[in-house]
């Protein structure tokens, strides 16, 4: 059987259907302004009858002061930005925001035409993910008008308002944590850092902190493309391959840490005592395994609520640092 589009429903149709106005219908449907019990029970009635779907771009287009915020972020397969989506979301509701997002893949240029894109809707608030833009994307943001926030990073100049945290701080401390351990032939493993700035700075910051103390990075296997529980497992497998005598491995975060972990499982490598391994994030999962693993835990579900609650409450331009938690578990 053909499936066939019907027309699409109107706002005069539900307010004809309702015997009201259209005016009624809107403040009905934004659950805003004044109306009775009455109203709003022949408003949703033919709502349901007609199957009505509220054009909540188009309202926002139509006010004066835009409800939508935009969300350019660098991955979805990262759960660390599903959490700040989750942060935030919760807030944006509450107040009648409305959240749209798309991702880049981790890609500037991608990152340019999607900002461009968003800017186009006219919103309250554009949110991205670190400092690092092109200087095309940096012109639009600071021309459109909108509040700008950029998130999960402390390590720059603010647009408008930042929140999160310190990300060479957090490859010092890791450094200084392993070191404080005893361990002195240190390697890592990690994905494409000319794409994630954030894990760029940290392992720039780790390494200068080994320099520091006397003791550099003895090897390191950066994997194109993302990072991922695979990626981790065959980046150490690489790495140890010839890098016979590691006695920790710093990873570029929690997903890649794993697949190390899982690596050293298959391959009878006892950790901590052959090799230590440590990670960035603090995600769940980490703690679940066998052995918790030894990370940074960043407050990534408070940076977006946090972000939100700023925009919402339309706050003067700042930097929120949320700091981080050195989680030291069992693998290091």
């Amino acid at each position: 059987m053909e499936f066939k589009h019907q027309p699409t429903v109107t706002l005069a149709e539900v307010a004809e259907a309702a015997g009201v106005g259209e005016s009624t219908v809107s403040r009905v449907l934004r659950n805003h302004g004044s109306f009775s019990g009455k109203t709003r029970e022949r408003v949703m009635a033919a709502v349901e009858r007609l199957g009505y779907v509220p054009n909540r771009i188009a309202g926002t287009l139509a006010s004066t002061t835009s409800r939508l915020v935009a969300f350019v972020i660098p991955s979805l397969s990262n759960i660390v930005f599903a959490d700040v989506l989750g942060g935030a979301g919760a807030v944006l509701e509450e107040n009648r925001y409305q959240a749209v997002f798309s991702v880049t893949d981790y890609d500037p240029a991608k990152e340019e035409a999607l900002a461009a894109a968003m800017l186009a809707w006219r919103p309250a608030a554009v949110m991205l993910a670190g400092y690092e833009h092109t200087e095309g994307t940096a012109k639009m943001l600071r021309a459109s008008g909108c509040r700008v926030v950029e998130l999960l990073d402390l390590d720059g100049d603010a647009l408008d308002i930042a929140v999160g945290f310190s990300n060479r701080a957090a490859g010092r401390e890791s450094a200084a944590f392993l070191l404080g351990r005893g361990y002195r032939r240190i390697g890592y493993v990690g994905h494409d850092l000319n794409r994630d700035t954030r894990a760029g700075k940290r392992f720039s910051s780790f390494c200068e902190t080994l320099d520091a103390n006397g003791t550099p990075l003895v090897a390191h296997e950066i994997l194109a493309g993302p990072s991922s529980v695979e990626n981790g497992r065959l980046g150490l497998e690489r790495l140890l391959a010839w890098a016979t005598d590691l006695d920790a491995v710093y990873f570029s975060n929690d997903d890649m840490a794993l697949g190390g972990y899982f690596h050293c499982l298959a391959q009878g490598i006892s950790i901590p005592s052959q090799l230590a391994i440590f990670g960035y994030n603090g995600l769940d999962i980490g703690r679940a395994i066998p052995q918790p693993l030894s990370t940074i835990r960043t407050p990534r579900v408070a940076t977006g609520e946090i972000a939100a609650q700023l925009i919402v409450s339309k706050a003067p331009p700042q930097a929120v640092d949320l700091g981080f938690e050195l989680i030291e578990g069992a693998t290091a």
